[in-house]
């Protein structure tokens, strides 16, 4: 058996262990839109959310509160004038109207809430403009008994002591000596209930949540209805904000169907959010948050309400193609010049540029004399000292 052994010398011996050439790493010359995006996160929601509950439904005849009937399910787009539940065999109307109920209303009272059930009911056709202005008066009566009695509902009503008659006792309590009438009995008039009706500001108005079941109590939430157009809340911490104004593009991703929509941003708060229990959106780390409001461009679908969704804002745009370079290949001279190194096969040149807009990790780049640089060529963005990669 023959073995052979290969001597090397010093010199060979640190040829072999030197570390490969450094490999110089380019990168082309493209044509782009570039354009500086925001990425947060927001919810989306609406600008009125009203908890509806039975309290107080069926008033004394009921013996105890319970929903009778469900007539609603979530998700669902709501018509001013519907019954969305039945508590104790009483109905639960939705009606248009800014002011929440706070009261009974019958004959005799008046004030802005009596306009508004007025206006409400004139809009579903049943006017009352006999009526003194903000009063609740005979057409009123009129007007109530027929919008209940068309949906299959007697209206809420309330017994009122007679007044006095001709034949009964007079102020010194002697009689008049005529014969005693009959004692009339006891009157009623028409009410609407306070617990009878559920007020949105404006439309459209949906579902948003029912956990009322038939036989349940009445009392608690049982439904939340959402009305007006749906929005998106978010924020931003305080290095962003200063890129955000209205107006600005935005993409919106919903983190759980994937259901994508664009809108803009409608506004951005001047001061920063208290952060709270019933914040919008994930408070930003280490410092204060803005809110900032989405406007979609088309209605969302309701069964996006309250759902978390990802926005993507276009903060700055070139609005057209520019010509343009990775930051890494600009450098700045001692006067302020910035310049790229042009790679052509082994030849290098140096160019001078204006630099424009820096978005995405690319700069618009303007060469002083145009015939320099053009869309295709290599600029130099770096080396890689461990030799492993190539030119770019």
């Amino acid at each position: 058996m023959i073995t052979a052994s290969v001597i090397k010398s010093p010199a060979q011996a640190a040829a072999d262990t030197r570390p490969p050439p450094a490999t110089v790493l380019t990168a082309a010359v493209e044509k782009k839109i570039l354009s500086e995006t925001v990425i947060t996160r927001g919810k989306v929601a609406t600008s009125q959310q009203i908890s509806v509950s039975g309290e107080g439904a069926g008033g004394k005849d009921a013996g105890r509160s319970v929903v009778t009937k469900v007539f609603v399910k979530a998700g669902k787009p709501l018509r001013p004038g519907q019954a969305l539940l039945e508590v104790s065999g009483r109905p639960i109307f939705v009606l248009k109207g800014d002011i929440p109920a706070y009261r009974d209303l019958g004959p005799g009272s008046t004030g802005e809430d009596v306009s508004q059930l007025r206006q409400a009911l004139r809009e579903l056709g049943y006017a009352s403009d006999v009526d003194p202005a903000g009063t609740f008066g005979p057409g009123t009566e009129r007007a109530v008994t027929l919008f209940y009695q068309a949906r299959g509902y007697e209206p809420g009503t309330e017994r009122r002591a007679p007044d006095a008659g001709p034949g009964n006792a007079s102020a010194d309590g002697q009689g008049t000596g005529e014969a005693p009438e009959e004692p009339s009995k006891p009157a009623s008039r028409v009410v609407v209930p306070v617990a009878e009706i559920a007020y949105v500001r404006a439309e459209p108005a949906f579902v948003e949540n029912v956990s009322a079941q038939v036989g349940d109590q009445g009392s608690g939430e049982l439904a939340t209805v959402s009305a007006g157009d749906l929005i998106v809340n978010g924020s931003v911490g305080a290095d962003v904000r200063k890129l955000m104004k209205p107006g600005q593009k935005v993409s919106i991703v919903s983190e759980v169907t994937g259901d994508k929509a664009t809108g803009t941003v409608e506004s951005v708060a001047d001061k920063p959010t208290k952060q709270g229990k019933n914040a919008e959106s994930t408070p930003q780390a280490g410092g204060d948050t803005y809110r900032v409001k989405v406007r979609p461009s088309r209605p969302l679908p309701t069964s996006l309400a309250g759902e978390d969704v990802r926005i993507t804002v276009t903060a700055a745009s070139s609005g057209k193609a520019v010509m343009a370079v990775p930051t890494s290949a600009i450098s700045t001279g001692e006067n302020g010049q910035a310049t790229v190194m042009v790679r052509q096969g082994a030849r290098e040149r140096r160019v001078v540029v204006d630099t424009g807009m820096t978005a995405d990790g690319y700069v618009e780049v303007t060469a002083r004399d145009a015939k320099d640089l053009a869309v295709g060529d290599r600029v130099i963005v770096g080396v890689d000292a461990s030799g492993a990669a190539g030119a770019g």
